[in-house]
């Protein structure tokens, strides 16, 4: 039997299988399940296409899944079973169970299980296997138990996708030697931390309380709170005047009892006091209340027991019942109604002025007391909002403002806020951390987590970097730049309102990947520059001439000498290096000067003890420079795809589908793609025009690749037969064939004078340092020919650059 015990156990009894709602990956056949689990051995996991039963067992289940089993043979094995069968059966892989809780994750990606122990997903990976023929389609977790109770908490569900995979594989993992009862504490802190705010703290306490009940002949004073009575029951109280509720026949205890049911989830109270609690409930409509003394009643009768025992009896709410996993999860407090007292504004205690707005925001103090400690604080500790019923807040944004007071009263965070990364969620996630809401700091955090690219890293280590919570995305953003380096001082100049201490760190990261250091040198510049567009140092040269350091970089120019040491100059060609040395940055700035010397000094005549300095290291790099040599050459990117990236013979790319290639015009015996990048000539080979826009458009488009990109700085292509010559064309890059950046733009160019002839052009500019997976040769105006001066009349083309 399964029972849902306090502190959010869940015990499974052998045999059986839990299946939580909300334990579904959210891509089928791709996913993560984190857990703690206490067991003397055999802590089973199910992963299934569809729900499986209570009373399932895996030995018997003829639908596809996977069996996961931690400690089988008494502690002593670890095994993998396939459809019921055993695939996997070993032996010391590192993974054991105790009585005590500890750490696990099982991830699915395609039939490649992993599994390892830890609180962090994708760290200290203890056993993976790959399914030769893997079922792509489960989807629910289920947790299971072979001989004995298996005890299971934080159990939760995170996606498997590259940023996640990059993201947990670098967390630190400390395994700490504490003994069981350490642990176990360790794990309570924990979980307290986590679950600090709640009602509990408002029972029977007079802050924030606005009625009251006389209880007893002794005419006993119990302060409560009309939203949270009104919230789980029927106690007719007004929403506009203080109430006093008499109770002269009702003694404390059951009072009491029932004060503490509504508040914590949770009563005691005697076995001779049960009937006048269940009375009590009826008489206010606290069904759940009603319905256990019943059920205690029912039992006690059929066993015979003296129900004007003295003996204690407790009672905890079902929480289990309710869907939500936050507020007011534990307590039998309807939610609808607390939304609709917010909406409603009945019992409000509070209205609440945000920023400069008109606006009032009415609430009710003990559910942001409850939740928040510095509202806690600010109504209780003699503060002016103590007993004023009017809060302003300025510089508060509204929007999000309104969205964590509606996850204050449903645990739920609003659609609006989790479209993506966006600024309210940003918003959110300050005022949540300011406010100390921490479900809902964990909640941006964790959507935070899962959108982030390198699109997206700047604007969040912007608002992010100072705020001490937030480490964890502060130092994932600034790996996944470090690792983005050239998409990310390219794609946008964004990256020059980073602070220095941020900037710094991903100068310094250890992954950090780049093609050239020419690259780095550029960034700094830009970045001391507090530049507003892209350009080289070939630019901050030519500003440096009528100006000083000084003026040009202000109060950057302190960390531009810094930043010059991390720039590996000894890995910069010579040729570069000599044209450096000769330049207005080395007579004005002292230390560029000496480490471009420096870096001459070591190429030409080389240096001793010296090269263990990471200076002389070369970084990593996710490109493969492909650079032009010659026409025609072989050194291209889609030749380069006709070996399958360099690992078999040359076969026509457009064959093996490692490149598509499209034209303007349908595929006919004069238009075949794969001519464009065969290695032989061909007389007659065009694009023809269509209509687009009202006007003739002629064009021959590449794709490199769903999962290739190509920062491209040089192009080939070569006349067929014809006279046809282009004179005025542009070469453009995308990133979905749709949206398209001009990489080099022709006027007039007399080049192409020749049948059969090659021609190559470099691709220079701050685009050159632009990734992407589509390119276009793209005709704006006719060619010299009149008879078809629309016709696209090549026969070859090659790219090179830096490519992915």
């Amino acid at each position: 039997m399964m029972d849902k015990k306090q502190k959010k156990f869940l015990t499974v009894a052998p045999f059986e299988c839990a299946w939580p709602n909300d334990l579904r990956f959210r891509e089928a056949g791709r996913g993560c399940v984190a857990f703690d689990a206490f067991a003397h051995n055999d802590v089973t996991i199910v992963f299934r296409e569809q729900v499986g039963s209570q009373h399932y067992h895996y030995k018997r289940d003829n639908c596809p899944h996977y069996t996961v089993i931690i400690g089988s043979h008494r502690n002593k094995r670890f095994k993998i079973e396939v459809d019921g069968k055993t695939v996997v059966d070993a032996a010391g892989v590192g993974l054991c169970c105790s009585s005590a809780f500890q750490s696990y994750w099982i991830s699915i990606y395609d039939g490649l299980i992993s599994i390892g122990k830890g609180r962090y997903p994708f760290q200290n990976l203890c056993f993976q296997w790959l399914d030769s023929n893997p079922n792509c389609s489960v989807q629910y977790v289920g947790l299971s138990s072979w001989d004995k109770h298996v005890g299971y908490r934080n159990v939760n569900v995170l996606p498997v996708t590259p940023n996640h995979l990059s993201l947990w594989k670098h967390v630190d993992y400390v395994e700490h030697d504490l003994g069981e009862d350490d642990l176990e504490q360790e794990l309570e802190d924990q979980i307290a931390n986590y679950e600090s705010w709640g009602l509990g703290k408002f029972l029977e306490n007079w802050e924030l309380s606005d009625m009251f009940f006389v209880v007893g002949k002794e005419e006993r004073v119990v302060p409560a709170h009309k939203l949270i009575l009104a919230a789980c029951g029927d106690f007719g109280l007004s929403s506009s005047v203080e109430e006093v509720v008499h109770l002269p026949d009702i003694s404390y205890s059951v009072l009491h009892a029932l004060l503490q049911y509504v508040y914590t989830g949770h009563a005691q109270i005697l076995e001779s006091d049960l009937r006048s609690l269940k009375s009590l409930s009826l008489q206010y409509k606290v069904m759940p209340l009603v319905k256990q003394c019943e059920e205690i009643l029912e039992q006690l009768t059929s066993h015979e027991q003296l129900v004007e025992s003295p003996k204690p009896v407790d009672i905890s709410y079902p929480s289990w019942l309710q869907c939500s996993k936050t507020f007011p999860y534990g307590l039998p407090i309807n939610r609808e109604r607390l939304e609709q007292f917010l909406s409603t504004g009945e019992y409000s205690d509070l209205d609440i002025y945000v920023g400069v707005h008109d606006l009032v925001l009415q609430s009710h103090k003990v559910i942001l007391g409850s939740w928040s400690v510095p509202f806690a604080k600010m109504f209780t500790n003699g503060m002016r909002e103590s007993a004023s019923s009017m809060v302003c807040l300025k510089d508060v944004p509204l929007e999000a403002f309104k969205i964590m007071l509606e996850f204050m009263y449903t645990g739920e965070l609003n659609k609006e806020a989790t479209g993506g990364i966006n600024t309210l969620l940003l918003q959110l996630l300050l005022l949540a951390d300011e406010f100390g809401v921490t479900l809902l700091h964990q909640e941006c955090c964790k959507i935070l987590l899962e959108c982030l690219s390198e699109d997206s890293v700047c604007p969040i280590l912007q608002v992010i970097s100072s705020v001490p919570s937030c480490k964890l995305i502060e130092e994932t953003c600034e790996r996944i730049f470090s690792m983005h380096f050239d998409y990310c001082t390219t794609a946008s100049i964004d990256f020059v309102m980073l602070d220095e201490a941020s900037f710094s760190n991903i100068l310094q990261h250890t992954d950090l990947t780049v093609t050239s250091e020419e690259r780095v040198l550029n960034a700094i510049l830009l970045w001391c520059l507090q530049a507003r567009e892209l350009y080289g140092w070939e630019t901050v040269n030519e500003l440096i001439v009528n100006s000083t350091p000084e003026m040009l970089f202000g109060e950057r120019l302190k960390s531009l000498n810094g930043f010059l040491n991390l720039v590996r100059f000894p890995l910069l060609p010579l040729e570069l290096l000599k044209k450096f040395e000769g330049s207005n940055l080395c007579q004005q700035i002292p230390t560029f000067d000496h480490l471009v010397k420096e870096a001459i000094r070591f190429l030409e005549f080389g240096v001793t003890g010296s090269k263990r300095s990471q200076k002389f290291q070369h970084r990593k790099s996710s490109f493969k420079e492909l650079l032009y040599i010659c026409d025609g050459d072989s050194n291209g990117v889609l030749y380069f795809a006709g070996t399958s990236y360099g690992k078999h013979q040359w076969v026509n790319p457009v064959l093996s589908k490692r490149v598509t290639i499209t034209a303007s015009s349908p595929i006919s015996r004069c238009t075949d793609p794969k001519v464009l990048v065969s290695r032989n000539f061909q007389g007659t080979s065009l694009a023809g025009p269509q209509m687009e826009d009202g006007r003739n458009a002629s064009w021959w488009m590449v794709d490199v690749g769903q999962d290739h990109q190509l920062m491209c700085n040089y192009y080939t292509l070569r006349q067929d037969g014809s006279r046809a010559f282009m004179r005025r064309w542009n070469f453009q890059g995308s990133l979905d064939g749709k949206s398209w950046t001009n990489l080099r733009i022709h006027e007039n160019d007399q080049t192409i004078c020749k049948p059969g002839q090659f021609a190559s052009w470099p691709i220079t500019g701050p685009n050159a340092l632009l990734p992407f997976r589509f390119f276009r040769l793209l005709m704006t105006a006719p060619t010299t020919d009149d008879t078809n001066p629309w016709n696209c009349c090549i026969c070859f083309l090659e790219l090179y650059g830096y490519f992915r």
